[in-house]
């Protein structure tokens, strides 16, 4: 910026908001000052100013009834823009180490018809996020679990890969996930190969539980799974034969 910038109207109005914006993520300041640089912000109204307005999403509040009730309030206002805010919403999700409150603000200011949009978002988001190690998989396992909400074609192959994470929390995201969206033909053979192959009972115990509520068959990894298949459930004698055997919960079996 030179210096006859300085004095212009836009440079005014962006030195207003870098100042309003450091001010939002700087929790020292008395949550009434927080206020009313979002709400300058707000008035603001451009791309940059909407980005700074998510970054509060990210800052935690010693006062946590004033910081939940200060998010609440960045979440309705920046509902109420629209589609306006999609594009520094989504720049923020590629940043940010966590992503609870802006994927709750995508869902709202996406059309909620145009699930296809909202899986775009999500599925660039996780391009960074490979299966693999990553030191915190938060940001993995809250897109995970946000895709079993959105019931869509796309969500089962986009989620799969990550049954060979190496966090066991981001693998329990995907196969709840892969069970939630109930696609046979995308997850069925995926998840009995990941089977036999994981060593967590726990997770064993989720697959085995899913197969019996959706009623899948085990095809020809019947002999495989029933060698590691959990002691609360049975393959289901109503079905002996190898092609048509499916999971069920053993009589009295504990939920």
């Amino acid at each position: 910026m030179g210096v006859f910038d300085l004095f212009s109207k836009d440079g005014r109005g962006q030195r207003s908001r870098e100042k309003n914006a450091a001010a939002v993520v700087n929790k020292y300041k008395q949550s009434p000052d927080r206020m009313k640089s979002m709400q300058s912000l707000l008035d603001d109204g451009s791309p940059e100013a909407f980005y700074a307005l998510i970054r509060r999403f990210g800052m935690m509040y010693d006062k946590t009834i004033e910081d939940e009730q200060e998010k609440e309030w960045v979440f309705e206002m920046l509902v109420s823009k629209g589609g306006v805010v999609i594009d520094p919403l989504k720049k923020y999700m590629l940043a940010a180490d966590s992503i609870s409150w802006p994927l709750r603000l995508l869902d709202k200011v996406v059309d909620a018809q145009d699930k296809g949009k909202r899986i775009d978002i999500i599925a660039e988001v996780l391009e960074r996020h490979e299966p693999g190690y990553e030191r915190d998989p938060t940001k993995k396992i809250q897109l995970l679990n946000h895709l079993g909400s959105i019931k869509h074609e796309r969500v089962s192959p986009l989620v799969a890969p990550y049954l060979t994470d190496m966090d066991e929390g981001v693998r329990y995201a995907a196969i709840e996930t892969l069970l939630r969206q109930a696609d046979e033909a995308a997850s069925r053979q995926a998840l009995l190969d990941y089977f036999v192959k994981e060593d967590s009972l726990r997770l064993r115990i989720l697959i085995a539980d899913g197969f019996a509520e959706l009623g899948w068959l085990l095809g020809e990894r019947r002999a495989d799974v029933e060698k590691l298949l959990p002691d609360t459930f049975i393959i289901d004698p109503q079905n002996p034969r190898a092609a048509e055997a499916r999971i069920k919960k053993k009589p009295g079996a504990k939920e």
